[in-house]
């Protein structure tokens, strides 16, 4: 719904995708002013319909409309994007069923590091319904050790610099500083911000980042085509939860 910059970069690659590996899909791009009734009457059809197997409604979505209720109207074996109040019970419990794409992604790039996560420090900066919080969830079922760091806390700084982990999704280009990062650190950049020159960086200072990182996420080309191959797969997961039904 609208047209929020970010969200136009990942539905062009999302669609792309499905069409590469094979899936069908349907879009239904709405205007800015598409009121709520509109949105929850399309997501009810899609429901309903057993031609689709899986629904993602891109966020943000307009302030008119209520993000929280639109989620809770998905069907949660649809919920492709892992974010019905059902699949993030599951995920708190440690019995995970859709996980949602951007931290269940992100864990799969920590593991082809090949090291064990096992007790380290993660620091996750931001806690957004989206990436923060679940992030911390999925890294606290490694058996890492998690802190969460918002717009609140005290010297950051400090913190990330005892990360063995750190996982930014703030929405700041080049916040993290690069001296924030401790040696052999491990660095996922979700953050995707366009620049006055149309540029797109992350969170992190990739350049200065690098010199302290043992592995570290570029933006573009890290996160986000992670994110969608995690999409897919959650795609594909519901189908087969639906015909086990």
């Amino acid at each position: 719904v609208g047209d929020h910059s970010a969200s136009q970069i990942y539905v062009r690659n999302k669609r792309r995708t499905t069409e590469a590996t094979g899936m069908r899909s349907f879009a239904h791009d709405l205007p800015a002013d598409t009121g709520e009734q509109r949105l929850l009457a399309l997501i009810d059809a899609l429901n309903a319909d057993p031609a689709v197997s899986g629904i993602l409604v891109q966020l943000p979505l307009p302030a008119t409309i209520d993000a929280e209720r639109v989620t809770e109207r998905l069907d949660p074996r649809k919920d492709v994007d892992g974010f019905h109040p059902y699949n993030i019970g599951r995920l708190v419990l440690k019995r995970p069923t859709l996980r949602p794409c951007t931290p269940f992604g992100c864990m799969r790039l920590l593991a082809s590091t090949g090291e064990s996560l096992a007790g380290k420090h993660a620091v996750v900066i931001g806690q957004s319904n989206i990436v923060g919080r679940p992030m911390a969830l999925e890294l606290l079922m490694a058996r890492c050790t998690v802190t969460i760091c918002h717009s609140a806390t005290r010297d950051l700084p400090r913190i990330v610099r005892d990360g063995d982990i750190v996982v930014a999704g703030i929405g700041k280009a080049g916040y993290v500083a690069g001296d924030w990062i401790k040696p052999g650190a491990t660095v996922i950049d979700v953050g995707i911000n366009r620049g006055d020159d149309g540029k797109i960086r992350g969170d992190v200072d990739f350049a200065g980042a690098s010199a302290h990182a043992a592995w570290i996420t570029p933006v573009p080309g890290g996160v986000g085509p992670m994110t969608i191959a995690t999409l897919l797969a959650n795609t594909l997961h519901a189908a087969e939860l639906q015909d086990d039904a």
